[in-house]
Formats: C-alpha cells, structure tokens, sequence
C-alpha cells in the first residue's frame, strides 16, 4: 500500500576513511553541509556522528557536535536532528591482561555517552540495545547503563531510537519497554550486516520484524551492497528506511557515492518506483511520534 515513508541519511559514522571515499565528511562544516544536502535530497532524518578534525577518527567531543548542529540549524529548522549515543561503547582487552583496556577501547560512562544529548536536546538520539562483538572489537551496552542511557534521554526529550542488530536485542529492548524505561509506541531501527550481528538478506529483515510489538515505528537498513536491495524490502514489509555514507560508500559497484545527497536520491527513487512517496519532516514528527 502507498504510504509516506521516512528517509534516514546516515552521515559519516565511525569506520569510513576519506582514504576509502573522499566525499566523507569529516569537520563539523563537512558534516554540517552533507546532511543539509541529504536533507535536499529527501531526508526528513540526519542521523549524526563528528569525526576528529585532524585524525578523521570518531569523537565525543561537545564541541564539535554543536558547532555541527548549530550549523545544520541555522540553514535548516525543519529536518530532524538524530545524534548518535554509540560511541563510547567500544572495549578490546589489553595484553596481556585482558581485564585490562588495550589500545583502542572507548568504554565510557552512560552519562558521557548521553552529554551531547543532554546539552543539545535533538529529537531523537540512537539508544543501540544489547552487547556484541562488532568487528574485532567488542561492543559493550549493559542493560543497567542502557536504562540510565535511556533516562537521560527522556529528561533531555530525545525519542530513543533503538537500534537492533540481533533477535536477542529486541528481546532485551522489550524488557526495557515494559520496565517502563522506554516509552510507547518505541521507535526501533533495525541494522543489518555489521560484523558479527544479524545478517543483511531478507529472511533476517522478516525475522527481526516479526518480533516487533505491535505498535512498535521501525525502520532498516543493510549496510554495503546491501543499502539499496534492503530499502526496496523494507519499505515493502512496511518500515521507514536509512541510507548514508556511514553504511555505505558506493553509489552502485565499482562508483563512489559522490555525496549523501546522491545516496538519499536513489533511495527516494526506489520508493516512487515501488509506489511510496517520501515522508516529509513533518509527516515524519507524525510518524515517530515526535513534537511539531
């Protein structure tokens, strides 16, 4: 059936190097610029990550998330604001104690991970659900610092998206839910294809959704090669849909993605070819739930 469908553009994320895709954005005004492009290009979602200025690695710093916001705003009041809470979850053992952190562990406090949420109040900010090994590295969110995590969030009037990337998260999310820690109707984005989480292939997609509760807003995305078959599937199983740079760097194979917006373009594309028209920001605020 027709309906609106919310585009999410994730903008740079953690892993993408301009090494790998000179269109990454890095500094805040890179970030700034290509989420205003995104939101051009059909994005009623800019889902945002800040990067080191000079070592392109990701950052928790304050400051560079509101010079980037800031920027975004004073171009653009209407798209939503989505700010990441992901990082400083990342733990890799020490040699050759490996109860001891080693050489690129992030582990942080619930309250440094939510400060950015807290002093810039987005409409969203991403709550990721549950532990897993995530590449080479662990990714470590404990139920008790997801509860504290997911506090602060309704105090600061962020909506939690709550990111999934196995069966097992959405189980623990539930719990979250009926704990009271997460309101109704919650709003889950399912991720696919991060190493070693769930899968990118339909049968996963169908599988995940199904757990949903009932009232639950969701939306999906596969990562690489994966972006743009996943958009088709998810919108046909009735979710909101995400693309960006974060998740993907190739516009088709072999063909750098020459920005965010050209990314948002193919997804708003595949949507009118499948008979969806692209949500705008305030259909979305409808949508998720979210204040006008």
């Amino acid at each position: 059936m027709s309906r609106p469908v919310v585009i999410t553009c994730a903008i740079t994320g953690a892993f993408g190097t301009k090494d790998r895709n000179p269109a990454l954005p890095v500094t805040p005004e890179e970030i700034s610029a290509s989420a205003l492009e995104a939101a051009a290009a059909g994005a009623a979602v800019v889902h945002i990550h800040v990067r080191d200025p000079q070592t392109q690695a990701p950052s928790m710093d304050l400051a560079l998330y509101r010079e980037t916001v800031e920027r975004i705003r004073a171009r653009n009041t209407q798209v939503i604001l989505n700010l990441t809470c992901g990082s400083g979850a990342r733990f890799v053992p020490g040699a050759p104690d490996p109860r001891s952190p080693g050489e690129g562990t992030t582990l942080s406090t619930p309250a440094e991970r939510v400060a950015h949420v807290e002093a810039l109040r987005p409409e969203i900010a991403s709550l990721d659900v549950g532990s897993m090994n995530f590449g080479e590295h662990v990714f470590v969110n404990t139920p008790a610092h997801l509860r504290e995590m997911a506090g602060r969030m309704r105090a600061a009037g962020a909506k939690p998206e709550i990111e999934v990337f196995d069966l097992g998260h959405i189980a623990l999310a539930k719990k979250l839910i009926a704990e009271g820690h997460l309101d109704a109707p919650p709003l889950f984005q399912i991720c696919l294809g991060i190493p070693y989480g769930a899968p990118a292939t339909p049968q996963t997609l169908m599988a995940m959704q199904a757990q949903l509760q009932a009232d639950a807003i969701w939306s999906g995305f596969g990562i690489a090669a994966q972006q743009f078959p996943m958009v088709a599937m998810v919108a046909a199983l009735g979710g909101h849909v995400r693309v960006g740079l974060e998740d993907n760097l190739y516009l088709s194979k072999g063909q750098l993605a020459p920005g965010n917006g050209a990314l948002v373009d193919r997804a708003a594309t595949i949507l009118d070819l499948t008979g969806h028209s692209v949500a705008t920001p305030d259909e979305a605020r409808e949508i998720f739930g979210l204040p006008a």
